[in-house]
């Protein structure tokens, strides 16, 4: 299993009417060791929960597996972009573990 995963991405909207959604995308190379590390064990949509960490800010949730990029979406909560003062386009540092 992979241990913590560190990486910087740039935030971007969910392109919907209704939803303000931001997601950051694990760059590929990290969303294939996860899938290959963790085959098997996902959950509903193929997703894995994530511990995750931006800033001085820690959550829970999932990541899920995104066909168009070919790795997997995190969703950045609402609380946790005002808190640490994200916005969409940012670039973000982004540490996980996978909590399977």
């Amino acid at each position: 299993m992979m241990k913590e995963i560190a990486f910087t991405a740039k935030v971007w909207l969910y392109p919907g009417d209704v939803a303000n959604w931001h997601f950051v995308t694990l760059p590929k190379p990290i969303g294939a060791g996860i899938k290959d590390a963790y085959r098997g064990l996902t959950k509903g949509f193929g997703s894995l929960p994530v511990t995750v960490t931006i800033g001085g800010t820690t959550w829970k949730t999932s990541i899920f597996p995104d066909k168009f990029s070919g790795s997997y979406l995190l969703p950045l909560k609402a609380s946790v972009r005002k808190r640490e003062d994200i916005y969409t386009d940012d670039e973000v540092t982004v540490t996980l573990q996978v909590s399977t």
